[in-house]
């Protein structure tokens, strides 16, 4: 409940603001030069919303956990790397958004692309102190080598290219889980693979969005009319994506877990963890040739979603799978 009440409010705010500043002319057009209004305006709603963020983060999640002494945390490994991958994609997205936001105030490129890495890495980089702290978890030196890289991989992209020619992107199908009963090792006791999920992954739409490895799917959507020099016709919004996703994970490392002082293991045979990759379209929603700067400023945002189309799936189950819309 907190946690939609939470979105719900921040929803509101974020739509009120644009409706208010919205009605200034030209508002969502990036400023050529210093706009020192604009600048101040990023600079508050930045500062509010890391402050906002760190203390929600801390209340939300780590108060509910002791704490220790700073210490490291080796990670490498779970959920099939899929967790590893969503760092490179986070401060990737957080990059590019914050150096979009840059640029409207007019600050220049350069600035505007160290912009982008700074805001990129701070969010992370609170995220992975605190767990630092947290004697549940720990500092994770391979959690912040994939931030390092997803901040890179915007940086440098835009430092020699002036664009991303090659965009992260996520994609997450909602997964039903089964509710008939798993028993325990000593068959004293009863789950389901919907209760584990329940427990790893929440209950809600958007906690299942943001935490079911299960459902995800992360892109590389690269956009072919960039790499073939602007000639032929090919459209310049269809890219081409691959895809990396994993499947029957309900633990980190192993599907066995606690409950109530009991054990549960699932049968490798009938549930076997293993790694999917995938190839199919994508549209490029920044490419559609939009006019209204309102139009190009959501499209920049919902860009960082892979368009449902058709892909082919390619296992470690030596499965080769077409689906018609994977979404």
């Amino acid at each position: 409940m907190r946690r939609k009440s939470a979105f719900w409010i921040l929803a509101c705010i974020v739509c009120s603001s644009l409706q208010l500043t919205g009605q200034t002319s030209g508002f969502f057009v990036p400023s050529d030069t210093l706009d020192r209004g604009r600048f101040h305006k990023a600079l508050l709603f930045s500062g509010v919303t890391y402050t906002g963020f760190s203390i929600g983060l801390y209340h939300a999640w780590y108060r509910n956990y002791p704490q220790s002494s700073f210490h490291l945390f080796n990670d490498w490994g779970e959920w099939r790397h899929m967790d590893k991958i969503g760092h490179v994609y986070t401060a990737y997205i957080q990059g590019v958004l914050c150096y979009k936001g840059a640029r409207w105030t007019g600050l220049d490129e350069d600035k505007s692309i160290l912009t982008g890495m700074i805001c990129g890495s701070l969010f992370q980089t609170t995220i992975e102190i605190m767990d630092g702290f947290s004697k549940e978890w720990g500092f994770s030196v391979t959690d912040m080598g994939a931030n390092i890289l997803g901040t890179a991989t915007f940086a440098l992209q835009q430092r020699y290219w002036g664009e991303q020619r090659i965009s992260l992107k996520v994609s997450s199908s909602p997964a039903t889980y089964s509710s008939d009963p798993i028993y325990s090792v000593d068959g004293l006791h009863t789950s389901s693979l919907n209760e584990r999920a329940n427990s790893l992954f929440g209950r809600s739409f958007a906690e299942r969005y943001l935490k079911d490895y299960n459902a995800q799917t992360y892109w590389l959507s690269v956009n072919v009319k960039d790499f073939s020099g602007n000639s032929g016709s090919w459209p310049a919004w269809l890219n081409i994506a691959v895809g990396y996703g994993g499947a029957n994970m309900f633990g980190g490392y192993e599907n066995t877990w606690e409950k109530e002082s009991h054990i549960f293991k699932l049968s490798e045979n009938s549930f076997p963890r293993y790694s999917q990759f995938y190839i199919g379209p994508d549209i490029n929603l920044t490419r559609l040739g939009l006019k209204s700067p309102f139009l190009k400023t959501l499209a920049t945002v919902f860009n960082i979603f892979k368009v449902p189309a058709p892909a082919l799936e390619i296992n470690t189950r030596g499965q080769v799978i077409f689906h018609l819309i994977k979404i």
